[in-house]
């Protein structure tokens, strides 16, 4: 079970739905989604000063064999960014395939249609990411994902 709050991150090229479980918690909800752009990391900076998490957990988009795609390197560099702004917080990228899909399919079960999404999905996948990572955290009685390396400057 989680000691501290957990914050999860969905980053997408135009919307980054964020994620969150209060401590001693193992329930995802979501927060908000942030526009991406240039106000991006303060609003995350934010966001992470609020909740105060003791892990931020950011999907990394595998490919369905687990590779690495264009996608995989977007957010591992949006990730080591997060990592420059704010150090003292502890960023690991966990696997998120197929995480928009099942938020789409979850999202459609409780009644919005795919144009009523939109505004939400980019939460909703967040939810799906916290809450894979929450429970793989319970299974394996510690910190799960791979944790954001800075490279030597």
């Amino acid at each position: 079970m989680a000691d501290g709050a957990r914050l999860g991150i969905d980053w997408g090229k135009a919307r980054i739905g964020v994620s969150a479980s209060n401590a001693g918690v193992s329930f995802a909800y979501p927060v908000e989604t942030v526009q991406a752009g240039p106000d991006e990391l303060r609003r995350l900076a934010a966001i992470v000063a609020e909740y105060e998490p003791e892990v931020v957990y950011v999907g990394l988009p595998l490919t369905l064999t687990g590779e690495r795609s264009f996608a995989a390197q977007f957010v591992m560099d949006k990730a080591a960014q997060l990592v420059r702004a704010l150090p003292a917080t502890r960023v690991m990228l966990v696997d998120e395939r197929l995480s928009t899909a099942s938020a789409s399919r979850s999202l459609g079960d409780a009644g919005r249609r795919a144009k009523q999404q939109r505004r939400v999905i980019d939460q909703a996948a967040a939810v799906e990411i916290l809450q894979r990572a929450l429970d793989a955290e319970e299974r394996a009685g510690h910190v799960v994902g791979e944790p954001v390396e800075l490279e030597a400057e």
